[in-house]
């Protein structure tokens, strides 16, 4: 019998969620491998671009149980699965026995995703929220790659969503508002971020979409692990 197995870039913590709606609750972070966008700005390209970065030294086929084992080291209160593009692996065997073994240690789980795929129903059983951040235009990849209305739907239909937008300017935040309106979102679901990987870029960037934001009814988080330790992995 084949273990389960998944293809991850790191496993860290515990450390704090440092965005969205369960910013500063302690947390383990389980990093997967892989992703179907190339933004601009991303600050994991190491999870993904082999043409910066040596995949076959960052991306390493790990067992689930030992997946499991480090992320539940130190007692966090949440588990959350990140990438790349975590969601590509939901179809893989181990995605289902890492699901379950976080569920039975009794942790919450979040997702962090790009909104461009749909959660099946076992994962969305599993899952306490999914963290949705579809990409703007500054992302960079074409709009009918980076924007999947259908997927969007069904991960607001889970009930279990939060609307993440990484904006730099007000014009993001007039974008965000105008696929918000679109896709139906509810306006307490929707969270606006300041993008930097820094805290002089995050102090700018949050000045300039705060009053924007609070104008279109959206909530707002800033990146409280990028205050605390700038752009250091693993944090």
């Amino acid at each position: 019998m084949t273990t389960p197995t998944l293809v991850v870039s790191e496993v860290f913590g515990p450390t704090v969620q440092g965005e969205g709606p369960s910013t500063g609750r302690r947390a383990s972070f389980i990093r997967l491998g892989g992703c179907n966008l190339h933004c601009s700005w991303c600050d994991t390209p190491y999870t993904w671009d082999g043409s910066s970065h040596d995949l076959r030294t960052e991306l390493t086929r790990t067992l689930v149980v030992d997946l499991a084992a480090r992320a539940l080291e130190g007692a966090p209160q949440l588990v959350v699965l990140t990438g790349g593009e975590p969601l590509l692996h939901q179809y893989q065997p181990g995605w289902a026995e890492l699901l379950a073994a976080l569920t039975v240690a009794g942790v919450e789980v979040e997702v962090e995703t790009n909104g461009t795929i749909a959660p099946t129903a076992a994962t969305t059983a599993a899952v306490a929220r999914f963290n949705v951040s579809p990409k703007l235009a500054h992302a960079g990849d074409p709009e009918h790659i980076r924007l999947r209305p259908r997927a969007i739907a069904a991960l607001r239909a889970t009930g279990r969503a939060a609307f993440k937008f990484v904006c730099a300017t007000k014009g993001d935040v007039d974008e965000a508002a105008a696929h918000a309106a679109a896709w139906g979102l509810p306006l307490s679901t929707v969270w606006v971020m300041p993008e930097g990987t820094d805290p002089v870029t995050l102090s700018h960037h949050l000045n300039a979409i705060a009053d924007p934001a609070i104008g279109h009814g959206f909530n707002l988080t800033t990146r409280l692990h990028v205050l605390a330790w700038g752009n250091e992995r693993a944090r």
